[in-house]
């Protein structure tokens, strides 16, 4: 966990909420997202609204080219959802920098835990810490929809 992948060359990463493309985040995940395939645009702008929002972009153009956002209480705990990079920028690494942005961005909280979950990208997010839980007997969830 000492590595600290910067993105690749022409990209930069930034939590400036202005700088979102929030119709582009939408379609990526409503369009191309197993986890949010059909998400309601209002859903993922409350969804963002109550979130910290990572975006990465082409330093030339300003185009966002992946995009990450994390739920927390600030003190305690945080989630990690919504990590997706545009097919076109996949393979060079900024998958790997927008997760690592978080971690280091998350790090001074002093949170107990940063959880998320995966259907297929273990392995990126394992080279930067994450672990499968330990004791997944513990926990629970709630499912309301």
């Amino acid at each position: 966990m000492t590595d600290t992948p910067s993105p690749p060359e022409g990209y930069e990463i930034s939590t400036d909420p202005a700088r979102i493309d929030v119709d582009r985040v939408h379609r990526w995940l409503a369009d191309d997202a197993y986890w949010a395939l059909g998400r309601p645009r209002e859903k993922q702008e409350r969804a963002m609204a109550g979130s910290i929002n990572f975006g990465a972009y082409e330093t030339v153009s300003g185009d966002q080219a992946a995009y990450a956002r994390v739920v927390t209480d600030g003190a305690t705990f945080a989630w990690l959802c919504d990590v997706y990079v545009d097919r076109s920028a996949r393979g060079k690494g900024l998958g790997t920098a927008l997760v690592t942005a978080v971690r280091d961005h998350l790090r001074p909280l002093g949170l107990r835990r940063v959880l998320l979950a995966t259907h297929d990208a273990h392995g990126v997010y394992e080279k930067l810490g994450f672990k499968v839980l330990d004791r997944p007997d513990r926990w629970m969830a709630l499912g309301l929809e």
